[in-house]
């Protein structure tokens, strides 16, 4: 299926020729058919010559309706632009117009109607001069009249030659479904319509329901489609379709909602664009904003280079590239075309950041692109990309993370001078704790930290560390004169006045102890590292199995340093200790 709205002037006919074509009746309401004018959204469709089908969108022509035809164009990727022989360019054609070329409308059909009431030739001269500067310039022109049928043929076949160019549909993408109408049936529930412009919607699909004036998003499941009157499993981009919801009562489904492949959109109440059309700093302070079938009041701030940034009177679900326009109101006046830069903009906090901003922005294209999105952000989740419409092929640095090259390079080296910062103020620290570093370097997760520490540093026991840290001058010192002193009594270790006369407190010793200086058997009690090796030698001169008391006496030292010894020797496998206390070696002591 196609999707083509209609557009033009009041009452140029625009419902006639598609009644016409399709044999539809595309006026809902009573009141439409009374009064001889369409008021809200009607839809029709019908079989081109070629087979392939296509679904009108009749959108209201008069300027008091002119949101309702706003929220049936919003979606749709094709125009039938109408206007009548007998009146030619009007206001609302080129209001019209206006609002096709701001939302990127570039596929269309001209259709100049009523050639049997007056000479077409000065409106077709009118209209082709208007369409020239607007991306509907290479639209074909057909002349026709509905209620003779002169012409329709030829339009049959220039809709025909408009779907062939139309670009391939993106079936697999993200849903977002905007809904123009909402209604109960008897038996069924709530039900809503809209334009599919992208992806595929299945029976027991489940989706986010972003509701117009309503916090928050809720889930809704697909109990049933309709499309072109018939049931289906599932329905395709680009189509109509009817969308039957269970979890939603018809009160809490407006207009300007939207259904919603879950976690795949952004919603959000402020948003950077681009603007083009009016300058900038000429725009009023308020104006609506119009994206899919929502209209939403916007207050505007010019950041500068054709750029705003944008406050929303409620959150929209957004992506990088969409394309809305912008719409004064009070003055029946299109704004101008928004390109939507950043759905997840920072906040501008400090003076000069508007101007700052704007320099960034002026260099984004306004396309999802992943290496452009990573250079501004530096940092962020694939999930965060994917909400605003951006898909990521790189590998995450850390869990769900992303990082720009540039930026994490920036980051390893910044890591590097915290550490060494922080060791050179805690000389005895064994390390940098993980998540003082991740406070000082401004990172939301420990496990970014974790990925940063790359050789020389090392990870262990949630401290970050240096190959060797080495000790303070004074403590070296006095760790080398305990030494001197352990070299000619090995075993015995000095008492806890004379480490403090050598200023060796907990620290120091803990210090000396993590870079393999001493051992501590216990509070107080240290030894060199090859202390336990002697030890074993000096046991095996024993006869096995012994006592504590002939260890003690073998090693020339007091109960305090032979009992954490033996059971140091007894962890490491090298004694056993047997049931009535005694011990064995268990293994020849090292040479």
């Amino acid at each position: 299926m196609h999707v083509v709205a209609t557009a033009g002037h009041v009452d140029h006919g625009k419902s006639t020729l598609v009644r016409a074509l399709t044999g539809i009746e595309p006026d809902r309401w009573a009141e439409e058919r009374r009064r001889g004018l369409t008021i809200d959204l009607g839809f029709a469709w019908t079989d081109l010559p070629s087979g392939r089908t296509v679904a009108f969108v009749d959108v209201p022509g008069h300027e008091r309706f002119v949101t309702n035809m706003l929220a049936g164009v919003g979606p749709v990727p094709a125009a039938l632009l109408v206007v009548a022989a007998d009146e030619g360019w009007m206001p609302q054609s080129a209001e019209h117009l206006a609002a096709l070329d701001a939302l990127g409308v570039r596929h269309g059909v001209l259709a100049v109607t009523r050639t049997d009431l007056a000479d077409p030739a000065p409106a077709v001269a009118q209209a082709q001069a208007q369409l020239a500067g607007t991306g509907l310039r290479e639209s074909e022109t057909v002349e026709v009249s509905a209620p003779s049928g002169a012409g329709l043929d030829e339009l049959r076949d220039a809709l025909d030659r408009l779907v062939t160019r139309l670009p391939a549909a993106e079936v697999d993408a993200a849903v977002r479904l905007w809904v123009d109408r909402s209604f109960t049936i008897r038996g069924s529930g709530t039900v809503v319509t809209g334009t599919l412009r992208a992806g595929t919607l299945r029976v027991g699909d489940a989706l986010e329901l972003a509701a117009a004036g309503r916090a928050g998003a809720r889930t809704v499941r697909v109990r049933g489609l309709q499309s072109l009157g018939r049931d289906r499993r599932e329905v395709a981009a680009v189509a109509r379709v009817a969308v039957n919801l269970r979890g939603v009562d018809r009160d809490h489904v407006h207009r300007g909602s939207a259904l919603l492949a879950p976690a795949s959109f952004h919603r959000t109440d402020q948003v950077d664009v681009r603007i083009d059309g009016d300058p900038v700093a000429a725009l009023p302070t308020t104006a609506t904003i119009h994206i899919g079938s929502a209209a939403v009041s916007a207050r505007i701030r010019p950041l500068g280079a054709g750029t705003a940034r944008l406050r929303l009177s409620r959150p929209l679900p957004l992506h990088v590239g969409d394309r809305a326009l912008l719409r004064d109101p009070g003055r029946h006046h299109i704004a101008g075309a928004v390109t939507v830069l950043d759905p997840a903009p920072p906040a501008l906090r400090h003076r000069g950041a508007a101007a700052r901003r704007a320099e960034v922005l002026a260099g984004v294209a306004g396309a999802p692109d992943e290496q452009c999105e990573l250079r501004r952000r530096g940092l962020v989740t694939r999930g965060d990309l994917a909400r605003i419409g951006v898909p990521v092929s790189s590998a995450p640095v850390a869990g769900d993370w992303l990082a720009d090259p540039r930026w994490w390079r920036e980051q390893c080296g910044r890591l590097r001078r915290q550490v060494d910062s922080y060791l050179a103020g805690h000389p005895l620290a064994g390390g940098v704790p993980v998540e003082v570093l991740r406070r000082a370097l401004g990172l939301p997760d420990r496990t970014l930290v974790e990925a940063l520490v790359t050789p020389p540093l090392a990870l262990a026991d949630g401290l970050v560390t240096t190959p060797d840290p080495g000790l303070p001058g004074p403590v070296g010192r006095a760790v080398d004169a305990l030494r001197a002193e352990l070299a000619t009594r090995p075993f015995q270790a000095p008492p806890a006045v004379r480490l403090a006369d050598l200023g060796l407190g907990a620290r120091e010793l803990a210090a000396a102890a993590r870079v393999g200086k001493i051992i501590r058997l216990a509070d107080g009690v240290v030894l060199t590292p090859d202390a336990p090796a002697e030890a074993a030698r000096l046991l095996a001169t024993l006869s096995q199995p012994f006592t504590l008391s002939q260890a003690r006496q073998a090693l020339g030292t007091t109960r305090r340093v032979a009992v954490p010894l033996l059971e140091l020797l007894d962890r490491q496998g090298v004694t056993r200790r047997l049931p009535d206390d005694r011990r064995t070696l268990t293994q020849n002591p090292p040479r």
